[in-house]
């Protein structure tokens, strides 16, 4: 009796899909991740190398130079951001600059038009605008209570405090050298002290101002413009000193309202 042939079916081997399948599956990944990437990131990249190293030659260096190494691929660093906040200080610092020096401007227009160079000055300096109002026009001597002529001193250099954005402003009392004589100041710390706070609360009278803005200082006679030899230079030294601090770093040049 005759065997009936088994017929050997046409089996196609397809083992090598496989492989083929991850490799195509890991270079999908690999454009992915390199799209997803914004910036060039030195760290990142040396990682990616690592993992794919990994997975198609079990580290052995599928990505590496024929040297055994990793060729080191030169990234620029990317300084734009730097650049740009750079770019945005300079800004803002010549915008400071010309604003306080428009202030200066108008102040000291205002001065030549009222004839008022004798009690009012003006110095812009690294430290803002010093705008320099003498005692002898605004106190009498010992005492902290502006007069008549200093308070409308005071309401009208109030309208050039106010800015957008605000400014802080410190106020400021200077005396000579001379002690004080009176049961009122054990001091002229006391008397400058208490003559800059009066002052202050005359200029934030104005609508526009904040208390938040201000500070008052005294400095007694420890922070004099010229020595204490003689009567005028002493005058000189009695002073109140309205300052509008920049909002930004400015360079004037100038680094002290005291300097000469």
């Amino acid at each position: 009796m005759r065997r009936k042939r088994q017929r050997k079916g046409n089996h196609i081997n397809e083992s090598w899909l496989l492989p083929y399948s991850d490799l195509l599956t890991l270079l999908v990944a690999l454009f992915i991740v390199l799209f997803a990437m914004s910036e060039i990131d030195a760290q990142k990249y040396e990682s990616l190398i690592q993992v794919f190293d990994s997975e198609f030659n079990g580290g052995s260096g599928i990505l590496e130079g024929s040297n055994g190494t990793q060729d080191q691929v030169p990234v620029e660093a990317d300084h734009s951001n730097e650049d740009d906040n750079e770019h945005d200080q300079e800004l803002d610092k010549m915008n400071e600059l010309q604003k306080l020096k428009g202030l200066q401007q108008q102040i000291n227009e205002y001065i030549e038009q009222n004839d008022l160079s004798e009690v009012l000055g003006t110095k812009l300096s690294n430290e803002g605008l010093f705008v320099t109002i003498s005692n002898d026009v605004s106190f009498d001597t010992g005492s902290a209570e502006v007069k008549k002529e200093g308070r409308k001193l005071a309401r009208e250099i109030s309208n050039f405090l106010y800015t957008d954005p605000p400014n802080q402003i410190v106020v400021s009392g200077h005396t000579d050298n001379r002690p004080i004589e009176n049961s009122d100041f054990s001091s002229n710390w006391d008397l400058s002290a208490m003559r800059a706070i009066n002052f202050m609360q005359l200029l934030l009278e104005h609508e526009n101002l904040e208390p938040e803005q201000f500070s008052a200082k005294g400095f007694g006679e420890h922070h004099p413009i010229v020595p204490n030899t003689n009567e005028q230079n002493m005058e000189i030294n009695r002073r109140v000193e309205v300052q509008i601090m920049p909002n930004h770093v400015i360079e004037t040049g100038e680094s002290s309202s005291d300097e000469e």
